[in-house]
């Protein structure tokens, strides 16, 4: 499986992922037959439970696929559990501070470098047969703060500076919501701006998520480095919702 950090430097342009909602292997599978360059299993705003996550990403590494993970919070335990089932990374929600970026790049290494237990029984470690590939899974599991915040973007510099970061990500949802900013007012713009700014400045790359929109994806990718497109559910329902649509517009025609 090819770590996230790897793609994100052999494609020669921003990749393309999208979050996966539905507790189905199926939507993996079809995710990657569709061309996607990653999925982002979604543990924080869908009802996913550990084994689902654990058999998402197995469908995922069955396509040679990269799974990130968005886990629920920075809690060492799930993230540990993501990653021994097969995850390429995690998103972490909400760090705004470098010492939340700290615990959560310890959360993913193994003594001395982190905290995490070592138990390499299970899918990262070939089910107890290869050692050497589950110590060689911490050091490449890409670790993903998350920035939703005024506080965070301010602290972007630190937060980006911490030793084992592989990437951020700018929650543009969560940032308006924080802010109390609508998406197209100037102060929002300019967030944005200073999080692209910042991440150049420091030579990190830089991720965020949009719609289902082709042209604001395109417009992203000049921009960022990796950019989520909407998610299995809503691309389920915009296909079928159209499908319909010009179906029946058809009888009245």
């Amino acid at each position: 499986m090819r770590a996230f950090t790897e793609l994100l430097g052999s494609l020669g342009r921003a990749a393309f992922g999208t979050w996966v909602k539905l507790p189905t292997c199926d939507s993996v599978e079809l995710l990657a037959i569709a061309g996607f360059d990653f999925v982002a299993i979604d543990m924080e705003h869908a009802p996913l439970d550990i084994r689902e996550v654990h058999e998402l990403i197995g469908a995922a590494r069955g396509r040679d696929l990269p799974a990130l993970v968005r886990v629920p919070d920075r809690s060492p335990a799930v993230i540990a559990r993501v990653l021994d089932s097969g995850a390429a990374g995690v998103l972490v929600p909400h760090v705004d501070h470098p010492g939340d970026a700290v615990n959560a790049v310890a959360a993913t290494r193994f003594p001395p470098q982190g905290t995490r237990g070592f138990g390499p029984t299970v899918r990262a470690g070939d089910w107890g047969t290869d050692t050497a590939a589950y110590r060689a899974s911490a050091a490449s599991a890409a670790v993903i703060p998350q920035l939703e915040s005024r506080t965070a973007i301010a602290a972007m510099h630190r937060i980006g500076a911490t030793d084992g970061l592989d990437a951020l990500f700018v929650g543009p949802a969560d940032l308006a919501v924080a802010t109390g900013l609508t998406a197209d007012a100037p102060e929002f713009r300019a967030l944005l701006n200073t999080a692209e700014r910042t991440a150049a400045e420091i030579g990190i790359p830089l991720g965020t998520a949009t719609g289902a929109s082709a042209a604001e994806a395109a417009a992203l990718a000049r921009r960022y480095q990796f950019v989520l497109l909407a998610n299995d559910a809503t691309l389920l329902t915009g296909a079928a919702s159209e499908l319909l649509a010009t179906t029946k517009k058809s009888l009245t025609a």
